[in-house]
């Protein structure tokens, strides 16, 4: 309620604005409809709220505070705080199962035997590992025997992990880490921090370019491994073309590198099934990341890798103890939701819902922006949207901010070494929940147009 009194004190909620139905509200915000529909009430009745019968509820019409005289020279006016996220990466947190969780929870809690209570396995829990190796296998073609499993507190952690092994076999000598020439700054620096260089692997509409790394010139002689996001290459959009994928998995295994596969969005492409993952074609080349932050939630912390078998000591030692593993409880809830099959339905119907948020999109921007070319839409929550010639990238965010927008620019994932390119936005589709996503998309349609 304070919320919803604030929004409307200062404005964010204009007289007459329509309330989404106590229904809709309690669905987004995973409460007990009778909890909204008092909320409703009691701010009808202070009269904040009007409800009528075929109008539904709406912001009452009031007469607007005086504003008190200047006392001094005009203020600067303050960006409004974005009321839509359109950043990229950010699943649709209203929409995490909720009950079919708890559920899950309650079945893993009465299961559980006592052992899993204590410190525990510095892999993870043996149930998760064995229910990850056999989920892997069958949608991602992921080789993964439960012994080359290990769990982490997200991918962040898992790089982290990575980035130590990498250094401690160079020892003295500065391990060299090859990025993808568009891609998080904050991978860099993690592996940067651990004392790597990371000079950028170049990217075309195929993915990344392996011709560099093959010969191993320039900035890209004597790589020690790649990072790479083969199924959905964040931000660009592109998949790994066949014959690349078969390049560099050569690169690693004549060259006796490591790829470490960022497996981005994997589970959710649209145009077809999705692309297996890298890992298949080479377990012992491969190490396989993965997490359930796009999927579920990032709030959980749960993800994991699948290792080369020669790799699995070094990592646990770069773990150092128990202490880093996710919660117990949560990786047991984690197994007995995917045994149950409520992972594989859930995932099934979040790709249904983003890719009609995705059509949505594209069908708008053709309507009403027709000179900026979407790309990037083959799979994962986000769009490339190609800003006409001659536009200025930080100033369409600029106008995105006032309209009550976060977005993000394609020119701040690009390696601190590469020239810049096109004027682009990089639109995530999968924050907003379903009744803020229309509001949100006529919001973009104004600022494109």
């Amino acid at each position: 309620m304070d919320a919803l009194r604030e929004a409307v004190r200062t404005g964010r909620l204009t007289p007459g604005t329509r309330l989404p139905s106590s229904r809709t509200l309690a669905a987004d915000l995973g409460m007990a409809r009778n909890t909204v529909a008092d909320a409703y009430a009691e701010l009808v009745a202070e009269g904040w709220l009007t409800a009528r019968q075929g109008s539904g509820t709406r912001v009452a019409r009031r007469a607007a505070p005086r504003a008190p005289a200047p006392s001094g020279p005009p203020a600067r006016p303050v960006r409004r705080r974005p009321t839509h996220n359109l950043r990229a990466g950010t699943p649709d947190l209203g929409s995490f199962p909720r009950a079919e969780w708890l559920a899950a929870s309650r079945r893993a809690l009465t299961a559980a035997p006592n052992e899993a209570l204590d410190y525990g396995d510095q892999l993870g829990r043996v149930e998760l590992r064995t229910v990850l190796a056999d989920y892997l296998a069958r949608t991602r073609g992921v080789y993964a025997d439960p012994e080359r499993v290990v769990l982490c507190s997200g991918f962040v952690h898992g790089l982290a992990l990575m980035a130590q092994v990498l250094a401690a076999r160079r020892g003295r000598t500065r391990a060299v880490v090859g990025v993808e020439s568009y891609g998080l700054d904050f991978h860099r620096d993690i592996l940067t921090a651990a004392g790597l260089r990371t000079p950028a692997l170049a990217l075309d509409e195929l993915g990344t370019r392996t011709e560099e790394l093959i010969s191993g010139q320039g900035e890209l002689r004597g790589v020690d491994a790649v990072l790479t996001t083969p199924a959905h290459q964040f931000p660009t959009g592109a998949a790994l073309h066949p014959d690349r994928r078969a390049a560099m998995v050569d690169w690693a295994r004549g060259a006796g590198g490591l790829i470490l596969e960022d497996d981005y969005d994997g589970e959710f492409r649209y145009d077809r099934q999705p692309v297996g993952a890298l890992q298949g074609l080479d377990p012992e080349r491969v190490v396989y990341l993965g997490t359930a932050s796009k999927s579920l939630a990032p709030g959980l912390r749960l993800a994991w890798m699948v290792l080369p078998e020669a790799l699995v000591g070094e990592v646990v030692e770069a773990k150092g103890d128990v202490a880093t593993v996710p919660s117990a409880l949560d990786q047991l809830t984690l197994a007995e939701f995917i045994a149950s099959g409520a992972y594989d339905r859930h995932v099934r119907s979040m790709r249904l819902r983003y890719r009609r948020r995705r059509d949505q999109l594209v069908e708008a921007l053709a309507e009403r922006a027709p000179e900026c070319r979407v790309t990037g839409i083959s799979a994962g929550l986000h769009a490339v949207v190609e800003l006409p010639p001659g536009t200025d990238e930080r100033t369409m965010i600029e106008a995105a901010a006032w309209q009550g927008l976060g977005i993000q620019g394609l020119s701040g994932f690009r390696h601190p070494s590469v020239a810049p390119g096109r004027a682009a936005l990089v639109i995530g589709y999968g924050a907003p929940t379903d009744s803020a996503w229309t509001g949100a998309l006529d919001a973009l349609c104004r600022v494109l147009a």
